[in-house]
């Protein structure tokens, strides 16, 4: 079977939960024997990787915006895929880029039309009123076009079935289980040493809240100038269009050693990111299933979770909520935590252990390959008949 991936920003994954998503999905596809065609953004890809993990990049160009990006390299790529590569499954991944999905439905009646719903993308910040618009048509393309909608949480699977009267397929996002040692030199380009420092993993837009995190983090600094005096905040990742808002971010921190910015990091650098922390804060308004908190957790780390319902998934019992946006229950939990270092390890490891039994993706690699062949037999079936 062949199948295009389209939508995202491309592959190896560097940052975002879409991108690693598709890079962990694509593999397996191809572990299983199928050929998997994974459509990357010039800026994104480096010039000359043509292959990921068997998997094969077709580079094309977007127009770099924060409003263009996507749904121009969607347009292209839609259009390649239709008119050059043929493939039997076209996986459209996210709300914004289903809005073409009409393009192989057009052009290529016989192929599977997938597409993943992974967030309600029209409530983030960044988008002002036109953005929100198409992104909320986007949701209905989702169902309009495609044989079959996954949705990435149970959350999402509800919103579909309330908002839309439609069944969506839950398959969630998934961890490689991992168990490693702390390298010591790894951090220290950073100023950061093993299990010392808390960390943040994200991209830095508004709607993932590092400034309240900051801002919590500040208050528990000058509740308790005692516990936090040796301990640094880390914040791994950096801008998706937003630069402003990362200027935001660093003038909040201007004054305050002890909050470390290390933009984005990949392979051994993140894996050591990971590792060395105590724990992990994630405090995001808006998710679909959080693959940062899927990770965070299968690195034995304790996650202070805002209780918002897609996060509560993972949080609620293998976690600490908070109220989302609340400064002060944040600051609370983090003082907490650092308090009693054991009550922060017996939280991971019963994190670690549910996310490995639970979101593996090897078993998601199976299940989104099933739907794809039964969507397949059904359309040929259909069109044998016809």
């Amino acid at each position: 079977m062949k199948i295009a991936m389209i939508g995202q920003k491309g592959i190896p994954a560097k940052f975002g939960g879409i991108e690693t998503h598709v890079a962990e999905l694509s593999t397996r596809l191809v572990r299983l024997g199928h050929e998997v065609l994974v459509y990357s953004r010039r800026w994104y890809t480096p010039k000359g990787m043509n292959r990921v993990n068997g998997a094969t990049i077709v580079r094309l160009p977007s127009v770099a915006t924060k409003h263009l990006d996507a749904i121009s390299h969607t347009f292209l790529s839609a259009l390649h895929a239709a008119l050059f590569v043929r493939p039997d499954v076209y996986h459209f991944h996210g709300v914004g880029p289903s809005l073409l999905s009409w393009i192989p439905r057009l052009l290529a009646p016989r192929a599977t039309i997938v597409t993943t719903f992974h967030s309600v993308d029209r409530n983030h910040e960044k988008w002002g009123f036109f953005g929100r618009m198409a992104l909320s048509l986007g949701e209905r393309t989702a169902f309009w076009f495609a044989d079959e909608t996954i949705t990435s949480s149970r959350t999402l699977t509800r919103y579909a079935e309330k908002e839309f009267g439609r069944h969506a397929a839950y398959i969630p996002n998934g961890i490689t289980p991992v168990h490693t040692s702390v390298d010591p030199l790894l951090l220290s380009p950073f100023g950061l040493q093993p299990f010392s420092y808390v960390a943040m993993f994200s991209r830095l837009v508004p709607h993932k809240g590092a400034h309240t995190l900051i801002a919590a983090w500040q208050r528990a600094r000058a509740l308790r100038p005692d516990l936090l005096k040796d301990i640094k905040l880390a914040i791994v990742g950096g801008s998706a269009f937003t630069d402003s808002y990362v200027h935001k971010l660093h003038m909040m921190a201007a004054h305050d050693d002890s909050i470390v910015f290390t933009g984005y990091q990949t392979r051994d650098p993140l894996n050591a990111l990971f590792a060395g922390a105590r724990f992990m804060v994630h405090p995001s308004l808006s998710e679909g299933l959080p693959i940062a908190v899927l990770e965070e957790m299968s690195y034995g780390k304790a996650v202070i979770g805002a209780d918002i319902p897609e996060t509560m998934e993972l949080v609620k019992e293998y976690g600490v909520p908070f109220p989302a946006g609340d400064i002060e229950a944040l600051s609370d939990a983090i003082i907490d935590l650092l308090q009693d270092p054991m009550k922060a390890a017996a939280i991971g490891h019963a994190a670690r252990t549910y996310v490995e039994t639970s979101y593996n993706w090897d078993d998601i690699g199976n299940d989104v390959l099933a739907l794809y062949g039964k969507h397949a037999m059904v359309r040929q079936g259909v069109f044998a008949v016809r």
